[in-house]
């Protein structure tokens, strides 16, 4: 049985899975923020805990943004199942910022050192999962990236191998802050409001 070809409207499809995904990890990062707002003394808060917070909403927004441009690959089911995989480390990543229940732990200090070695892993995921994706978007697409597309890649994936390895307090703070700073630039230099 040979599979019929793939109509435009089939991106649009895709894109509405991806955006409840996408939809999800925003969601549960402003309900986290409007927690701390609505309770601000009920837990401890922690500047790079909250530095991340912000980085992976602005993080999450960015994808829906970018994942526009896939719209001119050939689909299979597997390169939807990708994208719907790297779309959910947005969710996974929001849910360990914003747990549940921080009952067993000091305050979010406490809760994001004891699950750092899980957040900052998912985090170097998303950067592996973008080079794939970024090549799926093909050569046009990575070399309007630049040189400069690898070289973060790289920093990030090896910033996150030390960041599961170390509990220093002036590392991660510094990473947090130059991180937030890094990627509103990047974003600001490379991304245009234009489609």
């Amino acid at each position: 049985m040979t599979p019929a070809p793939i109509s435009a409207d089939f991106y649009l499809h895709v894109r509405v899975i991806i955006g409840l995904v996408v939809g999800l990890s925003i969601t549960r990062a402003l309900s986290g923020f409007s927690g701390l707002v609505q309770h601000p003394g009920r837990r401890k808060l922690y500047p790079v805990h909250l530095a991340w917070a912000v980085s992976i909403l602005l993080s999450a927004v960015h994808f829906w943004w970018w994942e526009f441009r896939l719209s001119g690959v050939s689909w299979t089911f597997e390169l939807y199942a990708f994208v719907l995989a790297y779309a959910s480390l947005y969710y996974f990543l929001t849910c360990l910022l914003f747990p549940d229940d921080l009952a067993d732990y000091g305050g979010f200090e406490d809760f994001f050192m004891s699950r750092r070695k899980w957040f900052f892993g998912l985090l170097a995921l998303t950067f592996l999962a973008d080079i794939v994706d970024t090549a799926i978007k093909g050569q046009d697409y990575l070399a309007h990236l630049g040189w400069e597309y690898p070289i973060r890649c790289a920093v990030y994936v090896a910033l996150c191998a030390v960041a599961i390895a170390t509990r220093n307090k002036r590392f991660h703070a510094a990473f947090a802050i130059v991180n937030l700073i890094y990627q509103v630039s990047f974003i600001l230099r490379l991304y245009n409001t234009e489609v």
